[in-house]
């Protein structure tokens, strides 16, 4: 985990004061946490609660990513939910924040981090040169 580089950009907001966990999920599945796998401490007693309205969330996402829905965010108790989704799928990059964070300065950090998983994502991870062959050909699509 230590080399994907969609967990080091989890790792880089989750030094961010104001967010207490970040993970890159869908419906039901996280898929990637930040490489420490540990959430600020406030977020444990209430994680279950989230978790729950979080998958309903992804609903919607599923239902509206296609029509160019980018951004949702949700208030529970002393807490936000935000939901940067990637463009046509029904994943997300979610991080749950105090409920009175001012978020101008979260909002570019999150879209910035969003951007950057997308850029990796598009990227094809390259084969160790001693597995490659000549006369092979790798596509991604």
């Amino acid at each position: 985990m230590r080399d994907d580089p969609i967990a080091q950009v989890l790792d880089d907001l989750m030094r961010l004061d104001d967010i207490y966990a970040c993970v890159v999920a869908r419906r039901n599945m996280i898929s990637v946490m930040p490489s420490s796998q540990e959430f600020k401490p406030e977020v444990n007693q209430i994680w279950d609660v989230i978790k729950r309205a979080m998958d309903d969330v992804f609903t919607v996402i599923g239902e509206y990513s296609g029509a160019g829905l980018t951004e949702m965010e949700f208030r529970l108790q002393d807490y936000e939910v935000l939901f940067y989704v990637f463009p046509d799928t029904e994943n997300a990059l979610v991080a749950i924040v105090p409920a009175l964070t001012n978020k101008g300065m979260l909002e570019v950090e999150m879209e910035n981090a969003r951007r950057e998983i997308l850029k990796s994502m598009e990227t094809p991870t390259q084969q160790p040169n001693s597995q490659k062959k000549d006369d092979e050909v790798y596509v991604t699509a």
